[in-house]
């Protein structure tokens, strides 16, 4: 799998896939339509069910209908109280993918690192036989409302029931799409993985400085004082934490589809191989173990065993520049 570091509308790792703009505005569209739908839900049962009806005669209705009524009414009006907290999170997971498909858009600098080098090659697909097997019409989504045009009109329980689960299995859709752009967006290891470091040197070729020959660094050195925490760019799997060769203390984490990152030199390892890590956590501190001049992190992004730049990953999650 080859490193794809340009602008377009989508950018893939294996088959990893991160939301479009497009599908953005599609999510947010779909939780500003649901809300609309459990308003008017919530009005027109509320303006049936909530006065107390009574008889001609003066008479009170026949106060088991009316319980009845009244439970049905509360039970509904839960079902909005669940679903208006996850049209709430769509909507912040929405815009934070959008706001990352944004910067996949602008290739720009990390502050400080070497010019970015886009690696040949381009999106790979996910391989068909991977998944489930389904199929049918492109057709585009339509509105729960228009699920009950060609019913007569009605104003009940039933009715507003369907629109509510309607409405929930919509919102149970857009959140699996939703959360599987948001796993892509944890295991993309471009957070800095080390506060406060100054890039030393590059990923590339160099000239060794023990040898003071001409040798290729496969990573990228963030020069830090000893005992700086180093922070996981992304979320993974701990799949070695030891010393390495030329490495001395190091800790490689697998973020899946392919992508592992290395973090060398490190004075103390406080992770173990199995952990689960969150992205920006806590695994090592700086240090100068191994084939090293000075305390700083030396920091590999690896695509199927490859080195490529980390520079390019980490340009994605630098604080835009300032004026």
């Amino acid at each position: 799998m080859t490193f794809v570091f340009r602008a377009g509308n989508r950018l893939s790792s294996g088959s990893v896939g991160f939301v479009t703009r497009r599908t953005a505005w599609s999510l947010a569209a779909g939780a500003a339509g649901g809300a609309a739908v459990l308003s008017l839900a919530a009005g027109v049962v509320i303006g049936r069910h909530l006065p107390a009806p009574v008889s001609n005669n003066g008479q009170a209705v026949n106060r088991v209908e009316h319980d009845y009524a009244i439970d049905q009414l509360g039970k509904l009006n839960a079902s909005v109280s669940q679903i208006e907290p996850r049209i709430e999170r769509l909507a912040a997971q929405v815009g934070a993918l959008q706001d990352f498909e944004a910067r996949l858009n602008t290739p720009r600098r990390a502050p400080h690192a070497p010019a970015l080098q886009a690696a040949p090659g381009g999106a790979s697909e996910a391989d068909p036989g991977d998944s489930e097997g389904e199929g049918g019409p492109s057709l585009p989504p339509r509105r729960c409302a228009d699920n009950a045009a060609a019913s007569p009109p009605r104003a009940d329980e039933a009715h507003t029931r369907e629109q509510l689960d309607c409405l929930s299995a919509t919102l149970s859709a857009l959140e699996q799409q939703t959360a599987e752009h948001a796993m892509a967006y944890t295991a993309f290891p471009g957070r800095m993985p080390a506060d406060g470091a100054r890039f030393g040197s590059p990923f590339g070729n160099r000239i060794d400085p023990f040898t003071h020959r001409l040798s290729f660094h496969p990573g990228l050195d963030l020069v830090a004082q000893t005992g700086t925490p180093i922070l996981a760019a992304a979320g993974g799997r701990v799949v070695f934490a030891g010393e390495k060769s030329g490495y001395g203390n190091a800790v490689e984490i697998d973020h899946g589809n392919g992508l592992i990152t290395r973090y060398g030199h490190a004075s103390r390892i406080v992770v173990h191989v199995g952990d689960l890590v969150l992205p920006r956590q806590h695994i090592a501190d700086v240090g100068s173990t191994g084939r090293s001049t000075g305390p700083h992190l030396h920091f590999e992004v690896l695509v199927n065993g490859a080195p490529v730049n980390p520079a390019a990953y980490l340009a994605l999650f630098a604080p835009p520049p300032h004026g």
